[in-house]
């Protein structure tokens, strides 16, 4: 019930924040609470891991307020770095963030699940044990579990290729979705438009070759020929003039 309720909430706020687009300085920060209240939300979920919070105007005018500042910093950390950089923020503000009321465990655990996210989206759709291991700080034997959390977390749909040590990404989830996603996107759908224009033209090949075969195959049938007059002289002339 509680994590319904903070969806919900990380709902609400999210909507109100994006009433604000070109406002000026001084509406924009009336916003500034509750852009802040949006961000520890982000990060406290634990199932939550994709926003476009980045590039709202009530949201961004924090990068450059001199209070709030390292709250956009740990957003932009958890939406466009991985685990190291997380690390490094928590070391250097860990009382700003139990002032947040945020956990250090969760919010390992959480980064380690978005680095692998981020892992996940690379084009080639392989990413080796050893990766993961090195991005995610954890143990050869716990690769595989990770993985596991992600997929159950519905984060990725993948298989692991024990044998070669590498995990095969068939789908993944996105922290964020902007210009450059599109642009992925697109390209993808190219990709696959073009490999299913060449699938269609194998197959109606393939088609025409049959039902010609199957033509030859009916002239030359032997129960066909000698159904008619003179079936045998037919079938016969049919069968040396095609050798």
């Amino acid at each position: 019930m509680a994590g319904i309720l903070a969806q919900e909430s990380f709902k609400f706020l999210t909507k109100y924040l994006a009433t604000f687009s070109g406002e000026d300085v001084h509406t924009l920060s009336e916003a500034k609470e509750e852009a802040v209240r949006t961000i520890v939300e982000f990060v406290k979920a634990p199932d939550m891991f994709q926003c476009d919070l980045l590039n709202m105007p009530a949201v961004r005018q924090l990068e450059k307020d001199a209070k709030h500042a390292l709250a956009y910093q740990l957003l932009k950390i958890l939406l466009t770095h991985r685990l190291d950089a997380c690390l490094e923020f928590q070391a250097a503000n860990s009382d700003l963030l139990k002032s947040y009321g945020l956990v250090h465990e969760d919010c390992i655990t959480k980064m380690r699940l978005i680095s692998l996210m981020d892992l996940g989206s690379d084009e080639s759709g392989r990413i080796p044990y050893g990766a993961i291991r090195d991005t995610l700080q954890i143990n050869d034997d716990a690769v595989e579990l990770w993985v596991v959390k992600a997929i159950t977390a519905n984060l990725m749909d993948c298989n692991m290729d024990q044998m070669n040590q590498v995990e095969i990404v068939s789908r993944c989830t996105e922290r964020v979705f902007g210009e450059a996603q599109w642009l992925t996107l697109r390209t993808k759908l190219a990709t696959w438009r073009g490999n299913i224009a060449n699938v269609i033209s194998t197959i109606r090949a393939n088609r025409i070759a049959d039902d010609g075969s199957q033509a030859v195959q009916g002239l030359i049938t032997p129960n066909v020929a000698h159904q008619l007059p003179f079936g045998s002289l037919i079938s016969e002339k049919i069968v040396s003039d095609m050798c």
